[in-house]
C-alpha cells in the first residue's frame, strides 16, 4: 500500500498556527506587552545618552567609514562634513550644543513617561497612543523640515525609519491591551456564586 500524500499546509492553516502562537493568557499578554515595552525604552535610553558627546561620536564614525568604505562615498564626505561642523560649533559656538543637551534629555524623560504603561498598560494605555502618534509625526518633520536644513533624502529616509520602527512595538502592545480590556471587562461581569465555590478560570484572573 502507498503511503498517504499529506496535503501541504495552506494560507489558512499557516494563519490558524499564527494565531494559537499569539498570548492567550492575562499572564502572557502582560508579559508581551512588557518585553515589547522594554525594548521601546530602551531605544529612548539609548538615543538619549548617545545625543550627548555627538562630537565624538561623529569623529569614531567618519574615520570608520573612511578607514574601511563600508559606505558610499557621498554618504562619507557627508559624515565628515557634520564632524567638521560640530568640531567648528564646539570650538567657536560651545552654547549650541546646550540645545542637544536639551534633546538628549528630552528622550530620557520620554523614557521615564513609559514607565507607567510598563506597570500598568491598561490604565495608561494613552501612553502607547501618545507615542504612536509621535512616531507618526516623525515623518512629516523629517521630510518638511529635511530639505529646508539641507539634510541629503537618504539621511531623511533613516530619520523618517525611526518613526516606523518606533511605532510596530507600540501598536504590537496596543493589540495585547485591547485583549488585556477584554479580560477585565469578563472578569468584572462574572458572579463568583457561579462557580459554586471554586475560583473562576485561570485565564481569568
Amino acid at each position: 500500500m502507498k503511503p498517504r500524500a499529506e496535503n501541504p499546509p495552506t494560507s489558512r492553516s499557516v494563519g490558524r498556527a499564527s494565531q494559537s502562537q499569539e498570548p492567550k493568557s492575562k499572564p502572557q499578554l502582560l508579559r508581551s506587552v512588557r518585553i515589547w515595552l522594554s525594548l521601546f525604552i530602551a531605544g529612548l535610553i539609548l538615543s538619549g545618552i548617545t545625543a550627548f558627546p555627538l562630537e565624538q561620536e561623529t569623529g569614531w564614525l567618519a574615520d570608520f567609514v573612511e578607514r574601511y568604505s563600508v559606505l558610499p562615498s557621498d554618504v562619507t564626505l557627508w559624515l565628515e562634513r557634520v564632524h567638521a561642523a560640530l568640531l567648528d560649533t564646539g570650538l567657536h559656538y560651545p552654547f549650541l550644543a546646550y540645545g542637544t543637551d536639551w534633546l538628549a534629555f528630552a528622550h530620557l524623560i520620554l523614557a521615564i513617561a513609559f514607565l507607567g504603561p510598563l506597570r500598568d498598560p491598561v490604565r495608561n494605555k494613552w501612553v502607547l497612543q501618545f507615542g504612536v502618534i509621535a512616531c507618526i509625526a516623525v515623518i512629516p518633520l523629517a521630510l518638511i523640515a529635511g530639505p529646508l536644513r539641507g539634510i541629503p533624502l537618504p539621511w531623511r529616509l533613516i530619520d523618517c525609519s525611526f518613526g516606523v520602527f518606533g511605532a510596530i512595538p507600540l501598536l504590537i502592545c496596543l493589540s495585547r491591551v485591547k485583549h488585556l480590556e477584554q479580560f477585565q471587562q469578563i472578569v468584572l461581569t462574572l458572579n463568583s456564586a457561579d462557580f459554586d465555590n471554586n475560583p473562576p478560570p485561570t485565564a481569568f484572573r
